[in-house]
């Protein structure tokens, strides 16, 4: 690969069967979708790639030449992840096929049910990326860590002390309901950014650039499975990519982020808040209430396109205590049962059962006498007659 030339590093996720209900997929799985990609490499449209999983979903991680949003990758993925649903669909397992909504590929995986996360770059000198992904939550969960990675000077002290840092950083927010996205700039517009990714469900960031030059430092899967589909038929499972080192944050400031175990929506059914709890990948199965949701880190140098690694970050016993934390956390918001702010709230809820039970309630729903003294309180205060409070 020549000086300059550019490569693209992609992550494609899908959900498509696992072992005993969502905890992980069979090796048989694993080694269909390891087969389709061998061959790719063979043949010259991958450079490398890396076959793994985090819970349920099997992630493809690939390089290649052909650029971000390429249909041959994409077309690629589709295929191992047909192979791997098909060896699903022999052995019984459940869910098989879940992520797949199109029973045919057309020329992109957006909007068909996996998730992508894509990055087109030219090699630095010593190219460090670290690859995100989370189980049993959705793409707003990377929120609060991005905003620290990239515009909290408490968390990555390079903001600070790198002068290749220190401009700050654009963060791309998206806004998954209505298909549009705003750049907003870090630190001058840090109170508009948090106004908007406070709201994880809405608002995800999906793309960071470095202020100074307007490199690319991270990219975030944005797909909804809910409103591809219109009703639940998974959570949204994300992927990141985050670049580090050399002007960028530090492999330990990227991960320092993940330290406290924040609350995100997702885990059963994919309708409570539980904590983002950092896992080896040795425990990257979901059980317990088929989570608690989880997030996986791997290490990686690239070299002329080839994956150098991984290195598994969070096997560490650094992150013991946010484990711990994590897992009391978890046990403090199951005590709430179907009770908010366990379980997510009602626009959130939208696809699950409760519009049908709503539905079959609605003709019994009465009003009653303390209705018409509160309309009678609000006419007297306000001057007006009652009937206008109808």
């Amino acid at each position: 690969m020549s000086e300059g030339e550019k490569i693209t590093l992609s992550i494609i996720k899908a959900d498509v069967g696992s072992m005993s209900g969502h905890v992980m997929p069979h090796p048989d799985q694993l080694a269909a979708a390891t087969k389709v990609l061998a061959e790719a490499k063979q043949k010259g449209l991958l450079i490398d790639f890396y076959v793994t999983h985090v819970g349920d979903d099997i992630q493809l991680i690939m390089t290649h030449r052909k650029g971000v949003d390429a249909p041959e990758i994409h077309e690629l993925a589709w295929n191992a992840f047909q192979a791997a649903a098909k060896v699903a669909k022999e052995l019984k397992l459940y869910a098989a096929g879940q992520d797949l909504l199109s029973d045919a590929f057309s020329g992109n995986v957006r909007g068909l049910g996996p998730g992508v996360a894509e990055i087109e770059m030219v090699e630095r000198k010593a190219e460090t990326v670290i690859t995100f992904h989370a189980d049993k939550t959705e793409p707003g969960a990377f929120n609060l860590p991005i905003f620290r990675i990239f515009a909290d000077p408490f968390n990555t002290a390079g903001l600070v002390i790198d002068p290749r840092m220190h401009e700050g950083f654009i963060f791309e927010v998206y806004d998954v309901f209505e298909g549009k996205s705003v750049k907003l700039s870090a630190p001058e517009e840090m109170y508009d950014i948090l106004a908007l990714i406070g709201t994880p469900s809405r608002y995800v960031v999906r793309r960071v650039y470095r202020k100074s030059d307007n490199l690319q430092a991270a990219v975030v899967s944005v797909e909804r499975l809910n409103l591809i589909a219109g009703k639940y038929v998974g959570k949204d499972d994300p992927v990141a990519i985050v670049r580090a080192q050399h002007g960028l944050p530090a492999v330990g400031e990227v991960l320092e982020a993940f330290s406290f175990p924040h609350l995100v929506a997702g885990w059963m059914r994919g309708s409570h808040h539980g904590p983002l709890i950092p896992v080896p990948q040795r425990y990257a199965r979901v059980t317990r209430f088929d989570g608690p949701p989880r997030v996986m880190a791997l290490g990686w140098n690239i070299a002329k396109g080839r994956l150098i690694g991984p290195v598994d970050l969070f096997d560490d016993v650094a992150f013991d205590e946010t484990r711990k934390l994590g897992v009391q956390i978890a046990e403090y918001m199951r005590r709430h049962g179907p009770f908010m702010p366990h379980r997510l709230g009602p626009e959130e809820m939208e696809y699950t059962t409760l519009p049908a039970v709503l539905e079959k309630l609605k003709d019994r729903f009465v009003k009653t006498e303390e209705v018409h003294v509160i309309k009678r309180h609000s006419a007297l205060l306000s001057g007006t007659s009652e009937e206008e409070h109808d």
